[in-house]
């Protein structure tokens, strides 16, 4: 059953998660992605629609970005070509994800990228000063495994908030799973309901901005595992852009 937290209003749901257009992609995004320094990962560019997600997120030179749970640095690399020498890129794991950092952190830092900082937080999400963008991407939903629930999103969210500037940006990228299914998935097949995760950030405080449906995938089997073999890869994501408030 579809937790009470999360009715909303038909109406309400269309209008507020409509998609908004695709913006150009700018050439700093466009040289970013061409660099050869990143040749090793550039052949997934075009299933990652790196291109498209960066126009849509804002991003540009000159910004202090945080990569949320960076992976293997694949976002946290390009950032590093777009923000440039006036830039910096924050590439957070927290204290919970601190085993996610062991072999991706240190990769990081032999990099000798010079506007990038690698770094374990001691707890959630902290920064020096406010920050222009926060990005995560499929990993949103993980805040409310472990019994957090909406707590855990709530912290997150909250930590986000406190993290960007005013009028600064949260991009959060997800794997969907199925409509009014709530926070039902997140721990089992590793998705959670769009719905339910705009809800949440809305809840924080934030302007819902847009959606792309650059990484919609309608003949994705939302009751399948992300990690199935059949799918893995090529699931239907949703793409949320925010605002927190001037």
């Amino acid at each position: 059953m579809r937790p009470a937290s999360f009715a909303v209003p038909a109406a309400l749901v269309v209008a507020a998660i409509a998609p908004a257009a695709t913006p150009a992609v700018p050439a700093y995004v466009r040289s970013a992605l061409a660099a050869p320094a990143r040749a090793d990962q550039a052949a997934d560019d075009a299933r990652r629609q790196a291109a498209a997600v960066l126009a849509f997120s804002g991003v540009k030179p000159g910004d202090t970005v945080v990569d949320f749970l960076p992976g293997g640095g694949y976002w946290t690399r390009i950032f590093s070509g777009i923000v440039g020498p006036r830039g910096r890129v924050l590439a957070i794991w927290p204290q919970a994800g601190a085993k996610y950092a062991e072999k991706s952190l240190p990769a990081l830092k032999a990099r000798n990228l010079a506007n990038v900082t690698p770094s374990v937080d001691p707890a959630l999400l902290t920064v020096d000063r406010p920050v222009d963008l926060v990005w995560t991407v499929q990993n949103y939903h993980d805040a409310a495994n472990n019994g957090a629930g909406e707590a855990g999103l709530a912290a997150l969210n909250a930590a986000v908030f406190k993290a960007l500037k005013p009028g600064g940006t949260y991009v959060l990228i997800d794997h969907a799973a199925t409509a009014g299914s709530g926070l039902a998935a997140t721990s089992t097949t590793h998705r959670i309901d769009p719905v339910a995760a705009k809800a949440q950030v809305l809840k924080a405080g934030f302007q819902f901005v847009g959606e792309s449906r650059v990484l919609a995938n309608p003949a994705d089997d939302h009751g399948k595992n992300v990690f199935d073999p059949t799918i893995r890869g090529h699931t239907d994501q949703f793409v949320f852009k925010f605002r927190r408030p001037r």
